[in-house]
């Protein structure tokens, strides 16, 4: 791949365009709204002055809704040999373009696993990819040419290619990214109104549950409308799971003990199918999920500190698998969580302690 053309110069496709620039390839912006796509350019995602003839690869990296008309037009005026969009819904924009009577053999539709809570040019970044999924849904259609462009694109951004059924992935991504956002916003929605001293016990669980919460609700609004069905349906189940659980602990308050006996059952399975679920999770570079251990070390908030125990860790000759940062409430100090090989635990613990360090049991 010599050039290629993004068009959509947002998050993803300016964090394409970067790490395509970085590589060699020659890349063109356009966008709708100019301004962004200077910006881009300005940043070193490539140039927005239009390409002189047909490019390798066209990037269409604009909102799910907008995925099939720009598409149409960019293979109407012959604007690449391929085009690929990086839209998170895949089954829809193909059957608009099905509609529209389009020769889809230089077309296939792909999706990055990877994003932020920001948006927009000044949020991208060339590594936005690395070790990330990257889904591609060819079809019997699809020309190898078109194929072999996509999968080199995902190399260069340094990317994982992962080959699925455009509906089968529709269905995921509403499992893993779109139906738990919804329940990230719900619970976050719940300290609107909250009482002040109650935010201000908030802890990393609440941080963790609602952190994507964060996210644009333009962009979400626009993903989800192109996804509806598979999120509704998961939220059923999980509507379901919420009526028993609010039953259950109704029946913890009973005077009842069999009502009582037979609610903190439901607790405790509901709580149990979230262990079961929650260890299918992969864990690092997708391999199967690792129990790790906790060395939970005080740590003030200044500079250098954090440098500081990973180079003790380094000295210890102890691999740093995972690590989770708690902030003090009302303090400048919080807790620095290294996850490590169980095995290797108490010899950093150990080696932490004689350079000076306070650990929390």
């Amino acid at each position: 791949m010599r050039t290629a053309l993004v068009i959509g110069t947002g998050l993803i496709g300016t964090s394409a365009a970067l790490a395509l620039e970085s590589r060699g390839v020659t890349v063109y912006l356009a966008d709708h709204d100019p301004e962004q796509a200077r910006t881009a350019a300005a940043l070193g995602a490539g140039t927005d002055e239009p390409p002189a003839g047909p490019v390798d690869l066209a990037i269409v990296a604009v909102p799910p809704a907008h995925v099939a008309t720009t598409l149409a037009d960019a293979m109407r005026r012959g604007a690449a040999r391929a085009y690929l969009d990086v839209a998170s819904v895949k089954a829809g924009p193909r059957r608009e373009l099905e509609e529209m009577g389009l020769d889809l053999t230089p077309y296939i539709g792909t999706h990055p696993m990877s994003g932020k809570e920001r948006s927009g040019p000044l949020a991208a970044t060339a590594d936005l990819f690395e070790g990330r999924p990257w889904v591609l849904t060819p079809t019997r259609d699809t020309d190898t040419e078109v194929l072999n462009l996509a999968l080199e694109l995902v190399a260069l951004c340094r990317a994982v290619p992962v080959v699925m059924d455009a509906g089968a992935h529709d269905r995921a991504v509403a499992l893993v990214s779109h139906m738990p956002h919804l329940v990230s916003s719900m619970v976050a929605a719940r300290l609107e109104n909250a009482e002040e001293t109650a935010v201000r016990l908030c802890g990393q669980g609440i941080r963790d549950v609602t952190r994507i919460a964060a996210s644009d609700p333009r962009m979400w609004i626009d993903i989800l409308s192109a996804n509806p069905g598979p999120v509704a349906d998961l939220l059923a189940s999980v509507a379901a799971d919420l009526d028993e659980t609010v039953g259950a602990l109704r029946a913890l308050q009973s005077s009842d003990e069999d009502k009582r006996r037979g609610g903190a059952a439901g607790i405790e399975s509901v709580l149990r199918r979230g262990n079961a679920g929650q260890v299918r999770v992969p864990g690092k570079h997708g391999s199967a999920p690792t129990a790790y251990e906790t060395v939970a070390v005080l740590i003030s908030d200044q500079p250098g500190q954090l440098a500081r125990i990973f180079a003790d860790a380094g000295m210890a000759g102890v691999n740093i698998e995972d690590v989770r940062i708690e902030h003090a409430t009302g303090q400048q100090a919080g807790v620095v969580q290294l996850l490590v090989d169980p095995k290797v635990a108490p010899s950093l613990a150990a080696a932490l302690r004689d350079r000076g360090w306070a650990l929390r049991q």
